[in-house]
C-alpha cells in the first residue's frame, strides 16, 4: 500500500530529529524545521533582538582608592605604617606637599624601600590625574614627624619651588581632594589644620614654597567643602 502525503511527511520530520540528536551528540547544530525558525525570530522578554547594542559597560571602579577620581598606584610597605584609622587615631590635619620631581621619580622612590618615604596622593602639574599610594587608613611617612605622620594626609604635588608649576587646575583638583577629606574626617577647612610642609613642628623642608597660593587654595577648599555639605 503506498504511503499518503501525509505519512511520508512525518516519517521526514521524524528523521529530521533523529539526525538533529545526532548532530547535537558531537557538538554541532541541529536543523530546525520551519516552524522552530519562525519562533526563535519572535522576540523574547529581557532578551535583546539580534544586532541591537546596549548601553556601554559602566566603568568599573578601583576598590583600592579611597577617592574615586585617583589612580592606584601602591607605595612599597616597607615605606608606610599600616593602621585602622581614625580608629587607632584620628585624621586631624592635610599636609601639603611638593614633590620637586617628577611623578614617575616619586612612583619609583614610593616603591623603593630603601627610601623610607610615601605620601597618601599625588597631583600632577597639569591637575589632570590624582594618584594615590597609601590607603587613608594607613600612615604615609610625609612629614618628618611621627606624630603629625599618625593624624594626617599628605598629598604631594608635582613641581620644584624653585620653578614652581601650580595651574589653577592643580589648585582647583586638589582642593575638591582636601575638601573630601576634610568632609570625612570633620576636619576643619582652616589653616591650623590645612598645613605646608613647612609648618609641621621640625620640619627641614619648605615645600610647597612661597608661591604657593594659599588664599586662592582656602577659598577654592572652602568652595568645595560647601557644595560637598549641600
Amino acid at each position: 500500500m503506498e504511503d499518503s502525503p501525509l505519512s511520508r511527511r512525518r516519517l521526514l520530520w521524524g528523521a529530521a530529529g533523529a539526525a538533529g540528536t545526532a548532530l547535537a551528540a558531537v557538538g554541532l547544530p541541529r536543523l530546525m524545521r520551519p516552524d522552530e525558525r519562525a519562533k526563535a525570530a519572535l522576540p523574547r522578554p529581557g532578551r535583546k533582538p539580534p544586532g541591537a547594542a546596549g548601553p556601554p559597560a559602566a566603568p568599573r571602579a578601583d576598590s583600592s582608592v579611597d577617592y574615586a577620581p585617583a589612580v592606584w598606584v601602591e607605595a612599597s610597605e616597607s615605606n608606610y605604617t599600616a593602621s585602622d584609622r581614625p580608629e587607632s587615631y584620628p585624621i586631624e590635619y592635610v599636609v601639603i606637599h611638593l614633590t620637586t620631581d617628577i611623578l614617575p621619580i616619586m612612583f619609583s622612590k614610593f616603591k623603593d624601600a630603601a627610601e623610607r618615604v610615601s605620601a597618601h596622593y599625588m597631583i600632577s602639574a597639569t591637575g589632570t590625574r590624582i594618584t594615590q599610594c597609601v590607603r587613608e587608613r594607613d600612615v604615609a611617612w610625609h612629614s618628618g614627624s611621627v606624630w603629625y605622620n599618625h593624624r594626617s594626609i599628605g598629598i604631594e604635588h608635582e613641581g620644584w619651588t624653585d620653578q614652581p608649576v601650580y595651574t589653577d587646575k592643580m589648585y582647583e583638583t586638589s582642593a575638591v581632594l582636601t575638601a573630601t577629606i576634610c568632609a570625612k574626617y570633620d576636619v576643619p577647612v582652616d589653616r591650623d589644620h590645612i598645613l605646608g610642609h613647612v609648618e609641621v613642628p621640625l620640619s627641614t623642608h619648605d615645600d610647597p614654597g612661597d608661591v604657593w597660593d594659599w588664599d586662592k587654595y582656602m577659598n577654592l577648599v572652602e568652595t568645595a567643602r560647601r557644595r560637598i555639605r549641600a
